[in-house]
């Protein structure tokens, strides 16, 4: 059965590995459908639903309650500051899932005073979007491309109580079923193209993991909280040198500016500063290597992942894994 599965999904001849982004994990060479994925090199999408913020959303209860205080009060005039500060993606889960997007970063809220069960998205604002939506739309698109897997990194949880919880994790079991990975194995591709496996669900919260087989524990984030490109790489070379986690983790690209930088820069956004380090963040990537060694990364996780060949650079770096004799000209 996975045979016939596999082969009909297969490309006929090498191809390059980013010339179909939606499809790539499907176009990896052979030799790589056995590295277990925390050996491979994914694209990642920090902060990932912040394309779908409501902009009559007050600010979430987690942040400052002076930033708080300020929306309520100069709304007119805070409100258009936060939005350029919390906005990290401009496209939809879908394009971002087309665009070659494999690890998603969502962060996970209820409103305050809402009697319903209906769980959002935040990031300083709260989005329009409703999480068991999102999570239906990216099982119609696992399921048009049978070959891709999927890490879901569910975090923060502001708002939730443990009845939220519950809710939340029965979507998830509900809506993936069969397609999650349990946390028992090693995920290869080769292990989850058999299996039937597309999704690996990454759960922040200790006590939901430990009563589910299905949930992965919280996966580490490099997080480095920097407003410059060069901070940032010296952090993320400094947790290098470190060692990398044994299995998956994420070193993160997105530049963050905190209230008082956000007080001194109120013309400024997080679109401008994320653009203006690209280049050198891109220098970086692509020095990097993925593999099972010390200094070797997995998952990299960065904003509006559109832009300067992010994606793309992400996953040429798997190339350094293929052998020499058996790898074709992929980018």
């Amino acid at each position: 059965m996975w045979q016939k599965r596999k082969m009909k999904n297969r490309p006929k001849k090498p191809i390059p590995l980013c010339h179909e982004l939606a499809y790539w994990m499907s176009h990896l060479p052979e030799c790589l459908w056995t590295v277990p994925l925390s050996n491979l090199s994914l694209p990642g999408s920090h902060d990932a639903m912040t394309y779908s913020f409501d902009k009559t959303s007050t600010v979430s209860v987690n942040e400052s309650k002076l930033l708080e205080l300020m929306d309520k009060h100069m709304h007119c005039i805070i409100h258009p500051i936060i939005l350029r500060w919390c906005i990290t993606q401009e496209l939809t889960v879908l394009e971002q899932l087309d665009a070659g997007i494999r690890y998603f970063d969502f962060r996970i809220a209820h409103k305050p005073d809402d009697p319903s069960m209906t769980l959002h998205f935040v990031h300083m604002l709260y989005t329009t979007a409703v999480v068991e939506d999102v999570l239906w739309d990216i099982l119609r698109w696992l399921k048009a491309h049978p070959c891709e897997v999927l890490i879901l990194a569910f975090r923060n949880f502001d708002g939730l109580d443990e009845e939220h919880h519950c809710h939340l994790v029965s979507c998830i079991k509900k809506i993936f079923s069969c397609k999650l990975c349990p946390r028992n194995v090693v995920p290869t591709l080769q292990h989850m193209w058999a299996h039937g496996y597309q999704v690996i669900a990454s759960y922040e919260d200790v006590i939901q993991v430990v009563k589910h087989s299905e949930l992965w524990p919280a996966i580490p984030y490099w997080w480095g909280n920097k407003t410059t490109a060069k901070k940032l790489i010296q952090y993320l070379e400094l947790k290098k040198s470190g060692g990398r986690p044994g299995g998956l983790f994420v070193a993160g690209i997105n530049l963050t500016g905190d209230f008082g930088y956000i007080l001194a820069h109120l013309h400024d956004s997080i679109k401008r500063m994320t653009l203006h380090a690209l280049p050198l963040l891109n220098r970086w990537i692509k020095k990097q290597h993925p593999g099972a060694e010390k200094d070797c990364i997995n998952i990299i996780a960065g904003d509006f992942i559109e832009k300067k060949n992010f994606v793309k650079n992400v996953i040429g770096l798997n190339e350094k894994l293929i052998p020499k004799q058996d790898s074709p000209n992929m980018l």
